[in-house]
């Protein structure tokens, strides 16, 4: 089993800078590969990524929830939404998103569409497969 970025994804970039084996690749362009992506294939399950993540977004494969309830004021960034999300990541540099809508608190949301599209991303992502 691998872990998976699900759509709660920011781009933080901490989870990259702890991932003993490299695994995890930024999505370019952001409009078409809004997340970050862990590769299946080299992760290693070691769950170092999970407690770096400000956000909250990545899970084992199997645990990716379907209902997954907001405390409020996250974020979904999905492909085709349209808000603007714009913050630094964790070594300062700008991060600026157009795929995104704000969360109410009690809102219901499904992520686990998080693990096609990390597994389209490496079959037919932009120069992955």
């Amino acid at each position: 089993m691998t872990h998976v970025i699900t759509n709660l994804c920011l781009r933080d970039g901490g989870c990259v800078d702890v991932c003993p084996v490299e695994c995890i690749i930024p999505g370019r362009p952001t409009e078409e590969w809004p997340l970050f992506y862990i590769d299946p294939d080299t992760c290693i399950d070691c769950g170092a990524c999970v407690p770096e993540c400000p956000y909250d977004a990545i899970f084992p494969e199997d645990d990716v929830p379907s209902a997954y309830k907001a405390k409020g004021g996250e974020y979904l960034n999905r492909v085709g939404l349209t808000g603007a999300y714009s913050n630094k990541d964790h070594n300062g540099n700008a991060v600026n998103l157009n795929s995104t809508r704000k969360l109410e608190a009690g809102e219901v949301v499904d992520l686990t569409d998080s693990t096609q599209q990390n597994a389209d991303f490496f079959s037919k992502g932009p120069g992955y497969a």
